[in-house]
């Protein structure tokens, strides 16, 4: 079990499909506790999943944009808890117009909110984590998309949020470092939830994905992001912080689209051992 009754803080639960509910069952599977963290508006559906993991998991209204929110969280999580061993920072929203279309086109208040909800957040959770780590140390990990140094055909302002987001993290790396707090990002292919299929051309990125993508990409199944992540939430990772790590299937080291024979041969799966001539 790499969490062996670690206590994780997972943010952003709000449908069943979310990287961040499939992150909060791996936590458990893997043998940690969770406490989950909702947005007020999505409190009930919250409560809802929470019940779906075990009726013992407690949901907190939790806005990090909002620094009495923050406050809140940090004295009850230490009066009831004490302490937390990690957190998870699966928080993001854009409003349509910095999605897609023409990037001169977006209203600058809409790259605002776009900034502070996907961005600074990672911050304010840190903020939190560092007043609730134990004298040990413990691990914050944030999703992540491929977005640091290149344009995607769609994405537009999210992907500057997410680029920022990187260098954020690498900056938390530095400053928590001292009480023993990792920060990593893992970057995630495209996955079809709820926040996934609101992008306009979403389609284009899963396209992306089956034609370049070395190792199968389902863009149904959360599970490899999510046991990623509690990899860095464990102790076997005690020694990486200021990391990105890559779960993609691959994509983002490949240059260019595969042949048509590479992506049959993916497809087809690893021959059997007989059958490989030397």
């Amino acid at each position: 079990m790499m969490l062996h009754g670690d206590r994780i803080l997972v943010t952003g639960v709000a449908t069943e499909d979310s990287i961040a509910f499939t992150t909060a069952m791996a936590v458990l599977d893997h043998g940690g506790r969770v406490v989950l963290g909702a947005f007020p508006r999505d409190i009930e559906t919250a409560r809802d999943l929470a019940a779906m993991l075990d009726r013992s998991i407690e949901v907190l209204a939790l806005d990090l944009c909002d620094h009495s929110h923050v406050d809140a969280a940090i004295q009850h999580i230490g009066s009831v808890y004490g302490n937390l061993a990690g957190s998870v920072h699966a928080v993001a929203f854009s409003p349509r117009d910095a999605l897609g279309g023409d990037l001169t086109a977006t209203a600058p208040e809409n790259i605002e909110l776009a900034f502070r909800t996907s961005t600074w957040t990672l911050s304010s959770l840190a903020r939190l984590l560092q007043s609730v780590a134990p004298p040990s140390g413990a691990s914050l990990v944030g999703l992540d998309f491929d977005a640091n140094d290149q344009a995607w055909p769609v994405y537009n302002w999210m992907g500057v949020c997410k680029a920022a987001l990187r260098s954020a993290a690498g900056y938390l790396a530095r400053d928590l470092g001292a009480q023993r707090i990792r920060v990593n990002l893992v970057a995630a292919g495209p996955i079809q939830t709820r926040a996934g299929l609101g992008i306009p051309g979403f389609e284009h990125l899963l396209s992306a994905w089956e034609t370049t993508s070395p190792l199968p990409w389902s863009a149904t199944d959360a599970s490899p992001v999510a046991d990623a992540v509690c990899f860095l939430l464990s102790d076997l990772s005690r020694a990486i912080t200021g990391e990105v790590l890559h779960v993609d299937g691959g994509y983002h080291a490949m240059a260019a689209p595969l042949t048509p024979e590479q992506r049959a041969a993916r497809d087809l799966g690893p021959l059997p051992l007989q059958e490989i001539q030397p």
